[in-house]
């Protein structure tokens, strides 16, 4: 049986940024920005009946605009909603070992803490993207997540 099987590769995530962002630029001058995200889930433990946190962390990796924006605004704490996909690399460690990495490849990042002009760097709620001036719709018509 021969069965298609659309590709998709769409994440979702909010967290916590786990250290101040990477803002770096190509030798072309295009902003790279680097952060990691804490994305927490609780669930009950069946054998005590408590409630605990499991904590997954997550690199994200941000281009152009939007990662500039993301290197000057947010900082370690930070609660992010990032929408994006999956991209992995491999890369050799300083003892000789090949190691593979999983990032998000950041297509929309919204800053999600709403702080005063002098408090917090991480903005209003604002959002940054793609084309973060203006909504943007895909062929589904779906303007925003409903977050």
């Amino acid at each position: 049986m021969n069965i298609r099987i659309p590709e998709q590769n769409y994440v979702l995530l909010t967290g916590r940024l786990t250290r101040d962002p990477d803002l770096r630029y190509t030798g072309k001058g295009m902003p790279v920005c680097s952060f990691d995200i804490a994305v927490n889930k609780n669930y009950k433990d069946k054998a005590t009946g408590e409630w605990k946190e499991k904590a997954t962390f997550v690199g994200i990796v941000a281009w152009g605009p939007m990662g500039e924006r993301s290197g000057e605004k947010l900082k370690k704490g930070s609660p992010v909603h990032v929408e994006g996909s999956l991209e992995s690399s491999e890369y050799t460690d300083r003892e000789g070992n090949k190691r593979k990495v999983l990032k998000i490849n950041a297509k929309r990042i919204q800053f999600l803490a709403v702080a005063s002009k002098d408090d917090s760097p991480a903005g209003n709620g604002s959002e940054v993207g793609a084309a973060a001036s203006e909504k943007t719709s895909d062929d589904s018509g779906i303007d925003e997540v409903p977050f």
